[in-house]
């Protein structure tokens, strides 16, 4: 790795902290990018999270799709968590903490608002980043692709039945208009434009300059997740700043909940002989979180300045420092996974 590379958590550190002072010195700068959206998608970070994406679906091929559902156990193991542990999982170390570790700090109907915005976080499992954290993770693009299609078609039907199930809210609804406008953007369009210059970049000059094309590609890739880290930062610094034990709060059981999701599916990898290129993906995208299906439904159902739409922020906010951690410590465990190369996933 390159030294930057080598030290990618300090400089995401270091952009957190730029993120704050920042959005404290140019808050009209950051309230206009921030009201750059639509149906909770602001396009500012959906420019960056797409040329972080892009160079992933350079490497795609649809050929492999075959051979990722020929393999299930990556899948499986994906599914499982994402729908059969994690919304439940979070659910009750919201109840755990809210209802009893913190409740002589913070008032009962704030307790319910919170541990809302908890269970739409624990229901929402990521799309986007997983692409990110899988190439850092030097995860096969095929089978990442594989993973979130599935995963996003599960999402239609499963989200609101789970939620209202754990909300304990009939009719929930689920923001079309979010979900579709979120895949498009982080999933179709990188996803074909990349297929296409991929087929071009092999009629000029084979494998080798596709491979090229992404090393180049890649410090790019790089500096769109700080800037993406700044304006996350940059638009909540203000929430942050004002409210530091609430936040710190919210954060505990988003970080429990991350780790022991993360250990829960690396480890049932691990023990099903899933090849680390497939083990590291399947499992970060249930450790990560489609945040804005999760602020949309949570500004929807409870308002803008409710405790829900403030535990989901909290989630964006913890979550590349988390997901940067996973990712350093699935790379220093690649070395566990070499006997299952052979292995099918």
């Amino acid at each position: 790795m390159s030294l930057f590379e080598k030290y990618l958590s300090l400089w995401v550190a270091l952009a957190i902290l730029a993120g704050i002072a920042l959005g404290q010195l140019f808050p009209a700068a950051f309230g206009a990018l921030a009201a750059f959206e639509y149906a909770n998608v602001n396009f500012a970070v959906a420019i960056l999270i797409w040329a972080m994406v892009w160079p992933m679906m350079i490497g795609v091929e649809f050929s492999g799709l075959k051979n990722a559902f020929a393999r299930p156990k990556g899948l499986i193991i994906t599914l499982t968590v994402n729908w059969l542990v994690k919304p439940f999982t979070m659910a009750a170390l919201g109840v755990l903490f809210f209802n009893h570790v913190f409740a002589g700090l913070i008032p009962p109907e704030d307790a319910k608002s919170y541990i809302a915005g908890l269970i739409l976080l624990g229901a929402a499992p990521c799309t986007a980043m997983v692409f990110v954290w899988s190439q850092l993770t030097k995860g096969d693009p095929d089978y990442t692709l594989a993973q979130v299609g599935v995963n996003d078609a599960i999402m239609v039907v499963a989200f609101a039945p789970i939620v209202a199930l754990l909300l304990g809210i009939t009719g929930i609804t689920v923001p079309w208009e979010t979900l579709l406008l979120s895949v498009g953007l982080y999933v179709v369009i990188p996803l074909l434009t990349g297929i296409t210059m991929r087929r071009h970049l092999i009629r000029k000059g084979g494998a080798a300059a596709v491979d090229v094309f992404m090393a180049r590609l890649k410090p790019a890739s790089i500096l769109g997740l700080l800037a993406t880290v700044v304006l996350l930062f940059g638009f909540q610094g203000g929430v942050i700043l004002a409210q530091p034990l609430v936040i710190a709060l919210i954060a505990v059981p988003i970080l429990i909940q991350s780790y022991g999701i993360f250990a829960a599916a690396y480890a049932a990898a691990f023990a099903w002989k899933v090849p680390h290129r497939v083990a590291a993906p399947c499992a970060l995208i249930g450790t990560s979180n489609f945040f804005e299906l999760a602020v949309a439904v949570a500004i929807s159902l409870f308002g803008l300045s409710s405790g829900a739409a403030l535990a989901t922020v909290v989630g964006v906010l913890v979550e590349v420092p988390v997901m940067l951690s996973l990712v350093a410590f699935a790379n220093r465990t690649r070395a566990k996974f070499a006997p299952f190369e052979k292995e099918l996933a």
